[in-house]
């Protein structure tokens, strides 16, 4: 059980569009992304279905505070928290059923895509930079959604929380999604939405930027990317300005 959104561009007010020197570039052998929140406008779906879920079985005290806990981690940690809030007794298979069929009743009218996906998705492919996915949802779950969404086919490398024994935010899944690639953390830019994930991000070593979706970036997310931006939009154009990205026939024409 995922997490939570935020609707409407932002402004950049409040934001820190810095980064790791304010006029250095980034070597960038490639690009990592985090899935819901940052792609898929899941976060809020997910967030409803679980409210509704908790409180059509009477469990309505501070359950806002409880989900918005969840964003970016992954499904079994949400689990345990929910045992640690309501006991051992806590009827987390009925949750369960209950959440998922919210869910799809939101997804039945498709899965929207974060504003800038197609733009940003446009642009790494014109500059032939690998990319790949990495989140916190299963492999089913991401290969359902990215299909729903239209996107799937993007992508040839999605890692998924079924590909490590600690999921965000560990570490592990960045640098598992790093060494595929035969490349240094330090060459991977990763763009995630949560605190939890930029945790992960940063903890291996990549260029983090920051796409807040639902959760406003505490300080120490703020101090571990090198920008936190308002939209996809943002990330396209720091790849071309700070990483360098042009299609590959206009450097064909240099």
């Amino acid at each position: 059980m995922p997490g939570l959104p935020a609707k409407g561009r932002r402004s950049l007010e409040g934001f820190d569009v810095k980064g790791l020197n304010a006029n250095r570039q980034w070597n960038v052998g490639a690009v990592l992304l985090d899935m819901d929140g940052t792609l898929l406008d899941t976060e809020r779906v997910y967030y409803d279905s679980l409210v509704a879920a908790l409180h059509a079985h009477g469990y309505t005290d501070d359950t806002a505070s409880l989900c918005q806990a969840m964003v970016g981690l992954p499904g079994p940690d949400c689990e345990a928290m929910l045992h640690a809030r309501y006991g051992e007794r806590f009827p987390l298979a009925e949750i369960s059923r209950a959440f998922i069929a919210n869910r799809d009743e939101f997804l039945c009218a498709g899965l929207p895509l974060k504003p800038g996906t197609v733009e940003l998705l446009d642009a790494l492919q014109a500059a032939e930079c690998p990319m790949a996915i990495v989140t916190s949802s299963s492999l089913r779950t991401a290969d359902a959604h990215l299909t729903l969404a239209g996107i799937r086919h993007r992508f040839n490398t999605v890692l998924t929380r079924d590909d490590v024994t600690r999921g965000k935010p560990s570490p592990d899944l960045y640098l598992l999604a790093a060494s595929r690639f035969g490349l240094s953390p330090r060459v991977c830019v990763a763009v995630e939405d949560s605190n939890h994930g930029v945790t992960a991000a940063h903890a291996a070593g990549a260029i983090t930027i920051m796409v807040p979706d639902m959760v406003t970036p505490t300080d120490e997310s703020r101090a571990r990317c090198a920008a936190v931006v308002s939209d996809l939009h943002e990330v396209a154009e720091m790849l071309r300005t700070r990483g360098g990205f042009v299609p590959r026939m206009q450097r064909s024409t240099k």
